[in-house]
This record gives structure tokens, sequence and C-alpha cells, in this order.
């Protein structure tokens, strides 16, 4: 069931807390939005997610006009493309999550290929899957906005969609059906950056293995 306005306006706030105090996101950097049926809820531009108004939140209409609350986050324009593209296929998606997670950075900066990580626990091929690595832009660059959606798109049309998407030097966008999702989603993939940093000749996980997950617990890989 969909969450309400102000139960989304809470979870939001209760999200924005728990990844702030456990050190996901740090001064201003981060935001959630929230698709709502008449719009969207954003984190206000600048604000820190550990110390959020659930009454101050920006409220937008479906064309991402401001509507109420402190101005949005510049990254709406990207959470709208996210959610336009992963409806296509995931039509329940409802929040998306943007953070400058340490070691999901880090990874980035290091990583030659077009994805952030290799399938090298069960849990990130269940829980995570494929993370495209898309090409650097500036923050709230329209660009960025635009080849994310096509990297969802042409995911799904390879039959593996994707809940992720990596942007190099700035942090992963996460998505689920509720912010309690996305937030899970979000913790499995920064800590399998982690591992990655603390193993990084870790091999993947052969095909056999890879093929026991898709047909056991359904995994998009």
């Amino acid at each position: 069931m969909n969450l309400t306005e102000n139960q989304a306006r809470e979870e939001i706030c209760r999200v924005g807390q728990s990844l702030f105090e456990r050190g996901y996101v740090h001064a201003t950097a981060g935001n959630i939005s929230v698709r709502l049926d008449d719009g969207f809820l954003i984190t206000p531009t600048d604000a820190c997610l550990g110390f959020l108004d659930p009454a101050r939140l920006a409220k937008l209409d479906q064309q991402g006009q401001q509507v109420s609350g402190d101005k949005g986050s510049k990254t709406i324009a990207l959470h709208r493309e996210i959610y336009a593209a992963a409806c296509e296929h995931d039509a329940d998606t409802r929040c998306v999550i943007h953070t400058h997670s340490t070691h999901c950075v880090a990874l980035s900066l290091n990583v030659n290929g077009t994805e952030l990580l290799l399938p090298i626990t069960p849990y990130f091929v269940m829980k995570v899957g494929h993370v495209p690595l898309a090409n650097y832009h500036r923050p709230g660059s329209p660009d960025a906005a635009k080849e994310v959606a096509a990297l969802i798109r042409s995911y799904a049309a390879q039959g593996t969609p994707i809940r992720a998407v990596m942007l190099p030097r700035l942090g992963p966008n996460v998505w689920h059906d509720t912010p309690a999702a996305a937030m899970a989603t979000l913790e499995e993939l920064e800590e399998t950056a982690r591992l990655m940093l603390l193993a990084p000749h870790t091999p993947p996980l052969p095909a056999s293995d890879l093929n026991a997950l898709r047909e056991t617990f359904a995994a998009r890989w």
C-alpha cells in the first residue's frame, strides 16, 4: 500500500536521520524523494539529512514545479527521470535516495569498466544487482539525468532491471518502493563497495552460483 503524504514526510525524515547518524551522508550532501499520486516530496536544497523537518520538505507537482515547503533540491530533475524510467518495469517505484557514500565514491575513482562492482557476494547480487557507472557530469546536470534514464532502460531491455546507478566522484542513486527498502539497497551497495576496497582482488561469483541465485531468489543478474 502506498504511503500517505504525511507518512512519506515522516519516513523521509526518519531515513535521512538514520543515514546521517551512521555516516552514509555528511554535511548537506545527499537527497531523498518520494513519488506521490499528485506529485513529489524531496528534501530541500542544502539541507542536512540528519535534521529534516517533515513540514518543510519541498512538495512539487507532477511537472516538478514547487508547490510548498522549502526550495527543493536541484536533483529533482534526475529523480523524475529515474521514476519515469524505473516505473516502466517496476511500477511501484516510489522512493529515490542519493548519497555521497564514502566507499562507493572511493571505488568510483579507480574503476575501469562500465559497472561499479563485480558480483562478489550473494546478497549484493540478490538485493542490489548490476550498478552501471555513468559518465561524470557536474552536479545537477540535465545530461546526467538523461544518461541515468537511458541506463535504466538499457538494462531493463536486457532482462536485468536495476535499482542503482553510480555517478562517479559524486555517489550512488538507488530506488525502490519505499524509503526503507531504498535505504536497505543503499546499505548493501555501500557495504559491498567497502568489501571490494578491503579485498580488491576478490574474484566474482562463478556463473553456476549466479544461476543458482537467479533460480532460487529471482536475482536480477
